[in-house]
């Protein structure tokens, strides 16, 4: 009984670092069609944005995402992709927002290491509504 606990405690474990192994910094390549986890995130933030190079072959994408509404949004990440001129995505990479963005505030970011493209394009990839505790009266 022992020996099958920790094979299964074992196998958890395997399995949740396989989960976390990646650096989540770029969607899988069959989501190159979606630009965000959350529908609707154009009526809650606006994002200003440049290109810039970093390298030889790579840019450096970096601006400010703008909170348009009262409440601080925290683990809010950015997707931006690098598009060609076809339309089709060459290269995306997801970039943190370090400490979110308060209400009606403005937070900035950076992607780095993205690839030479005609194009880009950033939206926000997701991001979750801080909410403070009930008060206890």
């Amino acid at each position: 009984m022992n020996a099958t606990r920790l094979g299964l405690v074992i196998g958890v474990i395997v399995t949740m670092a396989a989960a976390c192994a990646g650096t989540g910094a770029a969607p899988p390549p069959s989501s190159t069609a979606y630009t965000t986890l959350m529908a609707g995130w154009e009526h809650h933030f606006q994002i200003d944005w440049t290109a810039a190079d970093q390298g030889p072959n790579t840019r450096r994408v970096s601006g400010y995402v703008y909170n348009k509404n009262g409440e601080f949004a925290t683990s809010l990440r950015v997707l931006a992709q690098a598009v060609d001129s076809t339309g089709t995505v060459v290269g995306q990479r997801i970039g943190y927002v370090p400490g979110g963005v308060g209400g009606f505030g403005r937070a900035y970011f950076v992607v780095p290491n993205m690839p030479v493209a005609d194009n880009y394009r950033v939206s926000v990839w997701d991001y979750t509504w801080f909410q403070a505790p009930k008060d206890p009266r």
